[in-house]
């Protein structure tokens, strides 16, 4: 594993390293490196889970590979072997722009003293990018407190001064700190997982997400089906606000992997294209399940596909929902029950209410006054009624562009996939609807909105004696107004809490569905305080 270009400046007389308080980690495992391959798999495996922010402590003494290991992390995310990753021994920083984020890789080696790596400016590289620092040790106070020490070692020698190994064989301990105590436990845990699943040999690819904590892979080995690796830990509960509850138990949302397991299981009985699982393990939150070989409709919309006929497709995923009648309560396979719960007025309200305590701000610069926090949720109460009374189905909750994928070889309602519907609830099934028909992501035009609408009331019409189309269509104008509002707040609280601003270019969308569902008659009260207090020309 002997690098010519790690660690270039062997000196007779090395400086001795800033001393300061060693951090006890939270979390430590050590990973036996016993050649080049085995670190650049190795290095593969941690792109895995690095994400914009991160800083990774690269410890050891001259010539154990630090660099090597840089070298092989940051070609992984870059997706190019031969990327050529010089050490920064002589110009303490190098950058690159890899797909997923930027990285700074640091050497720390010419440090004098803490003071110095102050005018590197360390805090700002990793407020976006990945950090990779070699000789940590003379960053002093610098280090962040939430980071990922690496100490890498050569194995140790016999008592006779023969290796134990071969010459390059070295050893990686990973001392995990912050949010990096239980990543360093995740991957010993997925590994196990894909061991016992028959997926250790797997080759694992990163799989980019959403807005969501979710992590995917692609696995791939030679003889089975590719598949894909979904990592979702139970979420921590976060800090309550109503009644001693967090946003997370109010709105409804996925807690574990549970109910992907229970609500899948569910959509496929009924013939619908829920990804298979072929693997499971609840406790951890970890499913292999079955990779859908078609195309996302996002990315059909955006290169000016044909969407008639997926579109129609996906309006009859949503009958054939409304139609069968799942029960609340299925079995899982460790012998414990699923209940899907209810879009009740409780989760509505603090969904719509994301509006007042991101976009507002976001928009106005300061919060709602109380007189206008109270009007908001009075004129929401007002119009509640078209939304809970009549009839109640599962609602998917995110049936929209992202996760609908055209699987044109199978027949009716199964060539739409559909994934991400852990937070599927029960209530007035216009939601989903409404979420395809205006999808926040892609530009629907209001004719096809009203023409797969009106092919939706029809088909129902016809083959539900007694169905009533007018109810339905108040129903959609308030929920699909309920769900833009609630949007809007989200990506204002992703741009401002998350650091994401890509979602701010959907403003101007989403705001022109809500104008949109205002004009009807159903909504007058919120359209009245929106004219009010947040009018067209100020929310986009």
């Amino acid at each position: 594993m002997t690098d010519p270009m790690a660690d270039p400046v062997p000196q007779p007389t090395r400086r001795q390293p800033t001393q300061t308080a060693p951090m006890q980690p939270e979390a430590t495992r050590t990973i036996p490196l016993p050649d080049a391959t085995a670190t650049e798999a190795f290095a593969h495996k941690l792109s895995l889970f690095v994400r914009p922010g991160d800083t990774i402590c690269l410890g050891g003494d001259l010539g154990t590979g630090k660099t090597t290991l840089a070298r092989a992390l940051i070609r992984a995310l870059a997706g190019d072997a031969a990327l050529e990753v010089p050490s920064p021994t002589f110009t303490l920083v190098q950058s690159y722009d890899t797909p997923r984020m930027a990285v700074y890789h640091v050497d720390l080696y010419r440090i004098a003293d803490a003071g110095e790596v102050a005018e590197l400016g360390l805090a700002d590289m990793a407020r976006d990018a990945l950090v990779i620092v070699e000789w940590p040790e003379r960053a002093g106070s610098a280090l962040p407190a939430d980071r990922l020490d690496i100490l890498l070692e050569e194995t140790d020698t016999g008592t006779d001064g023969s290796a134990d190994g071969s010459a390059d064989e070295r050893r990686a301990t990973l001392a995990g700190h912050g949010r990096w105590a239980a990543t360093v436990a995740r991957m010993a845990a997925i590994e196990g997982f894909l061991d016992s699943a028959g997926w250790a040999a797997a080759e694992r690819r990163f799989l980019q997400g959403d807005a969501s904590a979710r992590r995917y892979e692609a696995l791939h080995l030679a003889g089975h089906v590719d598949v894909l690796l979904m990592d979702m830990p139970r979420q921590p509960d976060g800090p309550p606000v109503r009644d001693g509850l967090p946003y997370s138990r109010i709105a409804h949302l996925a807690e574990d992997v549970r109910p992907v397991v229970a609500i899948g299981g569910a959509l496929r009985r009924i013939g619908l294209s829920a990804p298979a699982i072929h693997a499971c393990d609840m406790d951890h939150g970890l499913l292999l399940i079955e990779r859908l070989d078609g195309e996302v409709y996002g990315d059909m919309a955006r290169r000016g596909a044909d969407m008639g006929e997926p579109m129609t497709a996906a309006v009859d995923v949503l009958i054939a929902i409304a139609r069968a009648g799942l029960a609340p309560t299925m079995a899982l396979p460790d012998g414990t029950d699923y209940t899907v719960p209810p879009f009740d007025r409780d989760a509505r309200e603090i969904e719509a209410g994301l509006l007042l305590d991101w976009f507002w701000p976001f928009r106005l610069g300061t919060a709602p006054s109380g007189d206008a926090a109270r009007a908001f949720r009075e004129a929401w109460r007002a119009v509640w009624p078209a939304v809970e009374t009549g009839e109640t189905a599962w609602i998917l909750r995110d049936y929209h562009s992202p996760n609908l994928i055209w699987l044109p070889d199978r027949e009716a309602e199964a060539r739409v996939g559909v994934i991400d519907y852990q937070d599927a609830v029960i209530g007035h099934p216009a939601y989903d609807l409404a979420s395809l028909l205006q999808d926040a992501r892609i530009d629907v035009a209001q004719e096809t909105e009203r023409d797969l609408l009106d092919y939706y009331l029809a088909r129902r019409e016809a083959e539900e004696p007694g169905f009533d189309a007018a109810a339905f269509r108040a129903a959609y104008a308030v929920i699909a107004a309920q769900r833009a509002t609630k949007i809007l707040g989200i990506f204002a609280r992703l741009k401002e809490r998350d650091g994401k601003p890509g979602y701010l270019r959907h403003l101007p969308r989403v705001s022109h569905y809500l104008e949109r569902n205002l004009q009807h008659e159903a909504l007058g009260p919120v359209r009245d305080w929106f004219a009010a207090h947040l009018p067209q020309n100020i929310r986009i």
